[in-house]
């Protein structure tokens, strides 16, 4: 083959442009003996590609088993993974269930009083800060009765009016 044709063909596959018939012509070519000595230094590359190929077909693994392989590596991770999940929320909730009931049996004496006397004092406190804010709103009602009242004057009047003319 013309040492010019090869250049040519060379400077396409390494662009990638290539077709398979013209990768066949310099892996051909390539393989003979009578290479141009300024292109011994690519020959190297080709028969890389010829073994490379030969390794490719005799290691033969069907893709379908190598996906399912990996699927099932994931599905037993994933088992594994949702069990210590579900451990780590039992104990979750278990150390919560805990302390809470710790807290409320601390807190069940709220109160309470031991002198009978001070507790009277205690309710009559109570009572008498709830009678203020129950008379506040008691006069904050009168008000509303007062405006309503009022509305009901104006309003009754101006439709008596309206009759009229």
């Amino acid at each position: 083959m013309e040492s010019n044709k090869v250049e040519g063909l060379l400077e396409k596959h390494f662009q990638g442009a290539t077709t398979l018939v013209q990768e066949k012509e310099l892996r051909d070519y390539f393989s003979s003996q009578d290479v141009a000595s300024h292109l011994q230094q690519y020959a190297s590359l080709f028969d890389c590609f010829a073994v490379a190929k030969e390794q490719q077909n005799m290691n033969k693994t069907p893709v379908f088993e190598v996906v399912m392989a990996k699927n099932k590596n994931k599905k037993g991770n994933l088992g594994w993974v949702s069990i210590a999940a579900s451990v780590v929320v039992l104990m979750g909730i278990a150390t919560y269930v805990l302390f809470d009931l710790d807290a409320t049996k601390e807190n069940t004496n709220l109160g309470t009083y031991e002198d009978p006397e001070a507790a009277f004092r205690a309710t009559q406190k109570a009572l008498s800060l709830l009678s203020k804010n129950v008379n506040i709103g008691i006069k904050s009602v009168q008000y509303i009765e007062e405006y309503q009242t009022v509305k009901n004057r104006v309003f009754v009047s101006a439709k008596k009016e309206w009759k009229r003319s």
